[in-house]
């Protein structure tokens, strides 16, 4: 089979959204790409993730390389909230305290932190802009180049204000990473390795924690300069080698479906499988699926641009990315980014603060790797609504703890364990899941544009930690400590509520039935129930050979 290659993204104005169920949304498809687009979708559906690991092994390594470039941003940003306890930082950046200690203070703690946010947001809007015109390579590309750079000015700051100025650019080059290491990971892979993918992600992110914390802990003994620079330093290792990869890459195939080139898509998927792994795939329908799907999203929404994330039923899926992103910052998990200036407040030695952390994160990638496997039998609703109930159930009994008199004694080593409990639950559920349903639940044309709206809804939640996370540690400031437990326990509240009404389960459902429950406004506690049928009564090749083996047994069993 051959596809035209037509420019699908200049197509005319857009069907009513109402029309999108019937099936006026396949009469301008050719009959057998339709087919071919079912017997796709069927393949994917009883795929199981062993298969489609031996079938899409390459498609696994590219997308671990594309988010390798993760692990920078978690390092950076751990590095910046561990800096506040690091004492070479805090007497090069900080001020002299009538104690006669030094403390990087409130706003300026805030100014550091909300820096590369600022930066992020400006880089996630270029990048939602840039890898629909340019693809995912170039952008990433660019990105990691630029980065390269920007480490030099962290590196060589010889004040906190051209400090600020060099987390701003690098939160440019972090920005494109948020958007196109999720977007690209739900892109290259089945719907049997998708949550695996996506939350990978999230694991590159724990990483990078880890890794600075265990650098930071090694350097924790020297006391000039050097102690803090070489930290910035090692960020030079990761942009080489990853870009030699990313050169070499395969461009996203559903990116190349949106720019109408159809028999590119169809190399590509080639070159993100294994040639003989399974006779029942065909590259040439896994992209008549994504034509189809493709067509179905221009039914409803011709645009592709950001005002299109927020009308019609693509609101609801900005909402819910967006808000599942947001959960994340204000679920509490604030006090993991200030990890180790928080055990600090909290009276514990500055070494044993920065051993926690280390503990802390090991138990963060270990949480994320467990939840790959609570993913496969649980779904992404259920993680996320029992997270962030056990996560509640935690602060509240840190805050409790601050309040008693025991707060002074083994009290410390009691809230540390609680942090420590809930940085596991947090990268067994929330956390890495969060990455999973935010590449599943936006339309295949608009995906990186949403990434782009819910990653910035969760950086100006980061603004709003970053200005009010300080004062409520910071002994110069409201010096709260460990109380701030029962704070992000009531907004945690929020989110449950919230969670239970309006998140729905995308499991196991491929993005045109998606686009049809959606279509549909079925409620998010029925997503998974509601049966759905995105081909409106087209045949499959493979269902039609399944009835067909099923008759002769039929007709053998009779016989006999």
């Amino acid at each position: 089979m051959h596809f035209k290659t037509e420019d699908y993204s200049h197509e005319a104005a857009a069907a009513p959204a109402a029309a999108a169920l019937k099936p006026v949304v396949t009469q301008d498809l050719n009959q057998d790409l339709l087919v071919e687009a079912k017997d796709a979708t069927v393949f994917e559906h009883q795929m199981t993730p062993g298969q489609a690991f031996k079938i899409y092994p390459k498609a696994v390594a590219w997308s671990i390389l594309f988010s390798t470039a993760i692990i920078m941003e978690g390092y950076d940003t751990l590095l910046l909230g561990s800096f506040y306890g690091f004492p070479a930082f805090v007497r090069k950046f900080g001020t002299l305290q009538p104690d006669g200690s030094y403390q990087v203070s409130a706003p300026w703690q805030a100014g550091l932190s909300n820096g590369c946010q600022v930066g992020e947001i400006f880089g996630l809007f270029f990048a939602g802009y840039a890898s629909e015109r340019f693809g995912y390579r170039k952008t990433m590309i660019s990105a990691l180049v630029a980065i390269s750079a920007f480490v030099f000015i962290q590196f060589f700051a010889p004040n906190v204000q051209t400090l600020q100025a060099g987390y701003i650019l690098c939160g440019l080059a972090w920005g494109v990473f948020q958007t196109i290491t999720t977007a690209y990971a739900a892109e290259v892979c089945p719907i049997a390795l998708r949550g695996y993918l996506t939350t990978y992600v999230n694991l590159c992110w724990v990483i990078g924690q880890l890794i600075a914390s265990g650098i930071l802990r090694g350097l924790l003994s020297i006391q000039n300069e050097w102690g803090y620079r070489i930290c910035y330093a090692i960020q030079w290792f990761w942009p080489i080698p990853i870009i030699t990869g990313v050169i070499f890459a395969p461009e996203s195939p559903w990116w190349l479906v949106r720019c109408g080139r159809a028999e590119d898509a169809t190399h590509v998927i080639e070159r993100l499988t294994k040639k003989g792994s399974d006779t029942n795939f065909n590259a040439e329908r896994a992209v008549a699926m994504m034509i189809h799907t493709n067509d179905m999203e221009k039914k409803v929404s011709e645009g592709t641009s950001y005002f299109d994330c927020l009308k019609h039923t693509d609101l609801r899926r900005t909402e819910i990315a967006s808000v599942v992103w947001l959960t994340q910052a204000f679920c509490g998990s604030a006090l993991m980014g200030y990890s180790t200036y928080f055990y600090e407040q909290a009276g514990l030695p500055t070494t044993q603060a920065f051993n926690f952390s280390v503990i802390q994160f090991s138990l963060g990638a270990i949480g994320t790797m467990i939840s790959w496997l609570a993913m496969t039998y649980f779904g992404r609703r259920t993680l996320y609504l029992a997270g962030l109930g056990s996560m509640f159930t935690l602060l509240i009994v840190v805050g409790i703890i601050a309040v008693t008199p025991a707060a002074n004694g083994g009290g410390q080593w009691a809230i540390g364990s609680m942090l420590l409990i809930f940085t596991f639950v947090y990268d067994c559920t929330v956390g890495p899941v969060c990455y999973s349903l935010v590449a599943e639940i936006p339309a295949t044309r608009l995906r990186s544009k949403t990434i782009v709206i819910a990653r910035n809804v969760y950086n100006v939640g980061c603004i709003v930690n970053n200005i009010i996370t300080p004062y409520m540690l910071n002994p110069t400031a409201w010096n709260w400590k460990a109380k701030t437990g029962f704070f992000w326990a009531g907004i945690n509240s929020l989110f449950i509520v919230w969670t239970y009404f309006r998140l729905p389960e995308p499991k196991g459902l491929a993005y045109s039935e998606l686009d049809i429950l959606f279509e549909r406004r079925v409620s998010a506690r029925n997503f998974r129930s509601t049966p759905v049928d995105p081909f409106n009564g087209v045949t499959s090749e493979l269902e039609t050979a399944k009835a067909a083996t099923e008759m002769v047994e039929d007709v053998q069993h009779v016989k006999a």
